[in-house]
């Protein structure tokens, strides 16, 4: 063990300490005798404490405990990592008591499997969750690192095969190398596959309508063999070709035509017999094919959209019709058209993730949308708080616009443990977007149930929105399904509520436990003018009891297969109970904002017969009213695309009239076309370089003037947007750069920053474009000569090439002797405290000190026997006239210490005492005294042995009488006594004035203090 300092030149203080202390002890004269040296050496240790504090006092001793972290590779390439942790298993096995071992595994992303300690590694597989798609090995590093603290014995072990392809491996081991840590390495070669890849396929970015190019697909294969090349226009295949590879590289091109405009996306895939490696046999590129515009159709209802049909041909618009279940799940696919239209769809018909893809597409591509009304349609189509009706110029909110009667709806929702998850969540968020179309003089009430049922919102006038909504979320999944207890508890309780509309919505995704009773059930449901729909999740629901009740109780019955449509569905029941969407009584349109379009109402406008009721939102244009009013044709900018609402119909049961009108086509051709994007020809030039998972842009601008600032609107499959700025590095170049964590589409947009104009507007689009990373380059092949940076790593930082036949060579290296500090800050402070409240208390409490040392010094065992031995040891005679004889020693003692203390010195003891008592010797002398004659009561009475003699009287008792003298008398001895008597009395009587006076003296000195 030894003695260490962080600042031994704050030692130097001492030197100051101790001439202090001495200073102290000679010029303080408030405190005297044992109490002033106490104050000294309490005052002299604090502060040789608090000095110590500040120096940074450690005591150490040697160790050669040894750090190891193992960093484990868990990327894609890393085919099978059981192998890996076994060996980690081992090697743990061998470190020593004191040793600390941590695990680290790496993907994309590094994350702790095992902090570093000194506990043993557990065998099995990896928890932790990284991304596998890419090998970021100096992160992984840089995380293991961290781990360790700053002694010395560290070393990282690197398990992988070095195929990284993230960020740089070798700056990190060297910044490694500077903080002294070692990586040793331990290689992991993949089995050899026989695999063929499409490294790369091109296309050209720019395509005009009917114009022929060339495919070009480069191939690597680890073996010589046949295969078939197909080629697919956006999932369409539009080409076959039968190839022979060889070992090593081949590349083909083939030929194809651009027939439809848009952007589209094209495959490139590779089948062939004996291929191990699947994951990398296709690739993709994107490109824009210039000419007329394309509008995608959606209708709710087969054939009815041959108006909109004809008028678009009239138009010489090109169109796609599908139904809503045909709507791509891919953003790709919708920037692929200019413009949507919904034609009477109903929301619960288009699901949760399409209804975003589309907004992302209006919002960020600059794809156009209308919406054309119908019983389907707006609120009628639950389209309330959607990503649609954020797009659209028109709220489905009505509240405040007309009477509308009063509702009173309960919701009976299974919370079984089969809801659990992301159908329970749904459940509550379609609950809670309709209690938000309810008005408060509305009542509801929510019900859930398991195998009971559990009121969860008892039936209650809306006046707390939010309290309902917080006891929706609250719902838990447990237990099974019965659903006949909970629709009757809700029938019960619907009796009782006063409202105009009474409705019941049952969801469910269950069997239930009873399927009889219901007969009286829906028969009071119809005698209480109470309806009921049902919604049926999933094919494993009691699709016939729900259809049945549905039907019987004047409701309408859901079969739900796509969960995220629910909100849609629920939203939709509440608009239709109270059925005020919809106005069907004929009017004139009026106009209000015609702008450009003004030019079609000169001639008048033919009469409306219905639409579905709506409210203009605050910065959209309001073309044609109502007379309520309510807009019945309005438009709006929204992000980078344009939308329109017409919220009559245009199949001829409202708009028979319109419909039949001269300028209805070319009206409605101009409508749609309003709606496309706004982009003049791009004059840019956009290259992308993928390298691992960081993406590189360099954009060129092609005309003369370029903008200060450019930025990239980027969007993946996933709907994740990100905005990467472009840096101007030369006058019209820009780059930019960014990270991706997974593969696949991506359309990139670029954007003028500062607006078309410059005034700081609406960033104004341009045509985008889009890039594609294939697949993970996990998957990718090896060069024929890789580099071998594992061995380049270690030695770098002077680590070891292990071996995986010896796991136990990871802990034997050699060990550097270390310091093991032990910090002793909060001892010492603590000591310090201590003595000065010890220093408080012997500076200004004034206590018998003596006395107390007396006591603690009596109660040391050792004393305690010594008294015993003692005890053991005195004459058994002794009679009880001894103990009053102590009992009298003792009160005179403690007078005397009280005078000593008060300043009396030696002398108090003399004049605080009392006579003591006569010793039992002396008792039978004192009784015959008493009994003698007069004459004799004069002699002096006997000496005590407390008593203290005169020295005089001690020097003539020693003095021998002069030679010739003659001895003294028998008679005169009782004489020569009482002289020796008075002589003692006159002195112990000076002795205690002398002492009153030195007291006086002392209180006086005190109280002048005081003043």
């Amino acid at each position: 063990m030894g003695v260490q300092f962080d600042h031994s030149w704050v030692l130097l203080l001492l030197l100051p300490l101790v001439i202090g202390a001495f200073y102290a002890y000679r010029t303080d004269f408030r405190l005297k005798g044992g109490r002033r040296k106490w104050a000294v050496g309490l005052r002299t240790a604090i502060i040789t404490l608090l000095v110590l504090v500040l120096a940074g006092f450690h005591t150490f001793t040697l160790v050669k405990d040894k750090e190891v972290v193992f960093l484990a590779d868990r990327s894609a390439s890393m085919m099978d990592n059981d192998p890996v942790w076994d060996w980690i298993s081992k090697a743990g096995a061998e470190k020593g008591p004191s040793d600390r071992v941590g695990t680290v595994a790496v993907g994309l992303d590094a994350a702790v499997e095992k902090n570093l300690d000194t506990g043993p590694v557990s065998g099995g597989s990896s928890e932790a969750a990284v991304n596998s798609g890419f090998t970021n090995l100096a992160g992984g590093l840089q995380l293991a690192g961290s781990q360790f603290g700053g002694g010395e014995n560290r070393r990282i072990v690197l398990i992988s095969d070095g195929e990284d392809n993230v960020g740089n491996v070798l700056s990190e081991a060297a910044m490694l190398k500077e903080r002294g840590i070692a990586v040793d390495v331990l290689k992991a070669v993949p089995p050899e596959l026989k695999d063929a890849a499409v490294e790369s396929f091109h296309v050209p970015e720019k395509l005009y309508r009917a114009e022929a190019f060339a495919f070009e697909v480069l191939i690597r294969s680890t073996f010589a063999g046949a295969g078939e090349l197909r080629l697919y226009e956006d999932n369409r295949e539009i080409g076959r070709q039968n190839v022979a590879l060889e070992r090593g590289e081949n590349l083909f091109a083939l030929q194809g035509l651009a027939k439809e405009p848009g952007l589209h996306r094209y495959r490139a895939e590779l089948f062939v017999d004996g291929d191990e490696q699947s994951a990398n046999n296709a690739s993709y590129a994107i490109t824009r094919v210039t000419g007329s515009p394309k509008v995608l159709i959606v209708e709710g209802k087969k054939g009815t959209s041959s108006n909109l049909e004809n008028a678009l041909a009239s138009g010489l618009i090109d169109h796609t019709v599908i139904g809503p279940g045909m709507l791509p799940s891919e953003l790709v696919k919708y920037a692929g058209y200019d413009s949507i239209l919904f034609n009477n769809v109903s929301g619960e018909q288009v699901g949760g993730k399409q209804m975003e893809l589309i907004e992302q597409a209006v919002r960020s591509y600059g794809v156009g949308f209308m919406m054309i009304g119908g019983e389907e349609s707006f609120g009628m189509g639950g389209y309330f708080k959607t990503p649609i009706e954020k797009l659209l110029p028109v709220s489905m909110e009505l509240e405040g616009k007309r009477e509308i009667p009063s509702l009173g709806l309960i919701l009976v929702i299974d919370r079984s443990g089969s809801m659990g998850g992301d159908k329970l969540k749904l459940a509550q968020e379609s609950a809670i977007r309709t209690v938000e179309l309810l008005r408060p003089k509305d009542t509801v009430g929510v019900v859930a149930f398991d195998d009971q049922p559990w009121w969860v919102v008892e039936p209650q006038k809306l006046d707390d929105k939010e309290g309902v909504i917080a006891k929706i979320n609250s719902i838990p999944s447990a237990g099974g399904t019965n659903i006949f207890p909970a629709v009757s508890a809700a029938t019960e309780e619907m009796l009782n509520v006063e409202a105009q509309r009474k409705h019941i919505i049952l969801l469910t995704d269950g069997q239930s436990a009873v399927n009889s009773g219901y007969d009286a059930l829906l028969e009071s449901m119809t005698d209480g003018k109470i309806t009921m729909s049902t919604v049926a999740v999933g094919e494993d629901a009691d699709v016939n009891l729900l259809q049945s009740l549905a039907n019987e109780a004047k409701g309408r019955y859901y079969l739900v297969k796509d969960a995220t449509t629910l909100p849609a569905i629920f939203s939709r029941e509440a608009a239709m109970i109270a059925r005020t969407y919809i106005v069907d009584k004929p009017f004139i349109p009026a106009l209000v904002q015609p702008g450009d379009w003004s030019g079609w109402f000169q001639n008048g406008l033919p009469s409306i017969y219905g639409y579905v009721a709506a409210t203009p939102k605050m910065t959209a244009q309001t073309v044609l009213s109502s007379p309520e009013p309510d807009p019945l044709l309005a438009r709006w900018q929204y992000g980078s695309g344009r939308t329109v609402a017409w919220t009559s119909d245009l199949t001829g049961k409202w708009s028979r009239d319109f419909v039949k009108w001269d300028s209805f086509p070319g009206l409605f051709a101009d409508m749609v076309k309003w709606t496309f994007p706004q982009f003049a020809a791009s004059p840019y030039e956009v290259n992308t370089t993928v390298l691992g998972n960081e993406v590189t842009f360099e954009v060129t601008a092609e005309g003369a003037e370029s903008p200060e600032e450019l930025e990239a609107l980027v969007s993946g499959e996933d709907g994740g947007e990100e905005t990467v700025p472009l840096a101007q590095v030369s006058p019209g170049v820009y780059e930019g750069r960014m990270t991706v964590r997974s593969s696949g589409s991506f359309l990139l947009q670029l954007r003028n920053k500062n607006g078309a104009d410059g005034n700081g507007e609406e960033p104004a689009g341009m045509q985008g474009t889009g890039f594609v990373i294939p697949y993970s380059p996990e998957y990718r092949l090896p060069p024929a000569e890789p580099e071998d940076k594992l061995q380049a790593v270690a030695e770098l930082t002077g680590g070891r090439i292990l071996d995986w036949n010896k796991p136990e060579a990871a802990f034997q290296f050699t060990a550097q002797p270390q310091r093991s500090l032990r910090g002793w800050e909060r001892p010492l402070l603590a000591a310090a405290l201590l003595l000065w409240l010890a220093d408080i208390a012997v500076r200004r409490l004034a206590l018998p000190w003596g006395r107390m040392a007396a006591l603690i010094a009596a109660a040391m065992p050792w004393r305690r026997r010594a008294r015993a031995l003692a005890a053991a040891a005195a004459q058994p005679g002794a009679s009880a006239g001894a103990a009053a004889d102590a009992g009298l020693t003792r009160l005179a003692a403690r007078k005397s210490r009280a005078a000593a203390f008060y300043g009396a010195g030696g002398d108090g003891a003399e004049r605080g005492s009392v006579p003591p008592a006569p010793s039992p010797a002396a008792q039978p002398a004192a009784s015959q005294t008493a009994a003698s004659p007069p004459s004799s009561a004069a002699s002096p009475p006997t000496m005590s042995p407390m008593s203290k003699p005169s020295p005089m009287m001690s020097q003539a008792a020693k003095s021998p009488p002069p030679a010739g003298s003659p001895a003294p008398a028998p008679s005169s001895q009782p004489s020569s006594e009482k002289e020796k008597a008075g002589r003692s009395r006159s002195g112990t009587t000076a002795d205690a004035e002398s002492g009153n006076d030195r007291l006086g003296r002392l209180l006086d000195a005190k109280r002048r203090s005081r003043r």
